[in-house]
């Protein structure tokens, strides 16, 4: 029997339909995989954000733990004993015995900070370290003051150079010599006359750490404050040799003992007792140079003034007219000037000026010009700003004398 037309194209068809829904599996079965692809990427991304999450919290739960604790107290240690260990807390003086492990105890010597709690208990050492006060005052950058920036003073700048520079830079000439440098100068004068000027000078023209202070900086309400702060501000300066350190009013801390009983005065004494200690003590200063300036020399106590302390006393005065002069020409170095400007007949009038009044009396002409829309200083201005400048301390003194 002979198959019909029928018979021959039916299994033809099935295998088509067949072969098309493979093809539509297979296709299926690669977007399923393509979609499984993608979500196992997610699902890694998820669990690696879970894990930052994770750790954020651990971190989180960690620092809340800390803040809840109870705080540490610092404290130096004073004394070792049989019965434990002196220690002294700072900020309130108080003096406590406690007990500590022996392998603590093995790590401990007298003036070593450590840590207490509550209980007053040791619970671990500190590095000794400077007060964060004294190491700010290191000057990082030098200024941009030179000798040439400063007039009328030639005589204070050769003392000036031989007592602190001179022996960081030539130091084996003295040895050749045979004898020590000057160990310090202390300059004085009245106010405005360059007295900083000079200190900063030294400190653009040497390459030694510059240590900048105000005497009324070392003043403190604590018992003892003060005179730590001196301990680490030549421990700071032992640290970065050669150094220079210099003490701006100094008579703020450094003023004639009295028999004043207060405790402001008795703290006062402290520290200069320790500043005289480390500027002429038992121990070696080291390459250290000491550079002090003060408007109120008279107020100054003798022990800080006596040789081995402040070796030069160089009095900054008020500048002569040649000086006068130089200042002038100083502080008008970038001003746009009239041909008639005569620094000589400006001088001669202004007299009795300090170089810090002089810079005001450039500064004021200045802004004379400026009021009347000009580019140019005339001569004309700086008179009218030292008659300005005059006027207002006339009226300053006025005021004092009537409040």
């Amino acid at each position: 029997m002979t198959d019909t037309v029928d018979d021959v194209d039916q299994p033809y068809d099935d295998d088509v339909s067949k072969q098309e829904k493979i093809e539509a599996l297979e296709e299926q079965l690669d977007l399923l995989e393509s979609q499984n692809e993608e979500m196992r990427d997610e699902l890694l991304d998820a669990n690696a954000e879970n894990n930052k999450y994770k750790q954020k919290l651990e971190r989180l739960t960690h620092e809340n733990k800390k803040l809840k604790q109870s705080p540490l107290f610092v404290a130096t240690v004073q004394e070792l004993t049989e019965d434990g260990v002196v220690i002294k807390q700072h900020g309130n003086n108080q003096e406590a015995l406690t007990e500590v492990t022996e392998e603590m105890r093995e790590d401990l010597e007298p003036d070593d900070r450590v840590a207490v709690n509550n209980s007053l208990s040791i619970v671990k050492t500190l590095e000794d370290e400077t007060d964060v006060r004294a190491r700010v005052m290191q000057v990082d950058q030098s200024p941009d003051v030179t000798y040439q920036d400063i007039g009328g003073l030639d005589d204070q700048v050769s003392e000036v150079r031989e007592t602190v520079e001179m022996p960081l830079k030539s130091p084996e000439m003295f040895d050749e010599v045979g004898i020590d440098p000057p160990s310090g100068v202390l300059l004085h004068g009245p106010p405005g006359t360059g007295k900083t000027m000079l200190a900063k000078a030294v400190a653009n023209q040497t390459d030694a750490t510059f240590i900048k202070m105000a005497g009324s900086e070392l003043v403190h309400k604590f018992i003892g404050e003060g005179a730590k702060l001196v301990r680490d501000l030549f421990e700071l300066a032992r640290q970065h040799e050669p150094s220079v350190l210099f003490i701006d009013e100094i008579d703020a801390i450094a003023a004639k003992r009295t028999d004043s009983k207060t405790s402001g005065d008795a703290e006062v004494q402290r520290t200069m007792m320790q500043l005289l200690s480390e500027m002429d003590g038992f121990d070696e200063r080291g390459e250290i140079r000491i550079i002090a300036a003060t408007n109120r020399f008279d107020m100054l106590d003798r022990a800080i003034l006596r040789p081995g302390r402040f070796d030069r006393l160089i009095e900054v005065p008020k500048p002569d007219e040649t000086g006068r002069e130089q200042i002038f020409k100083i502080h008008t170095r970038g001003m746009n000037l009239a041909e008639t400007v005569d620094f000589e007949s400006l001088a001669a009038e202004a007299t009795d000026a300090s170089g810090a009044e002089i810079k005001a009396i450039c500064t004021e002409a200045g802004m004379f010009a400026i009021r009347d829309d000009r580019t140019e200083v005339t001569e004309a201005d700086f008179r009218d700003a030292w008659e300005k400048i005059q006027a207002e301390e006339s009226d300053d003194e006025v005021s004092k004398t009537f409040a």
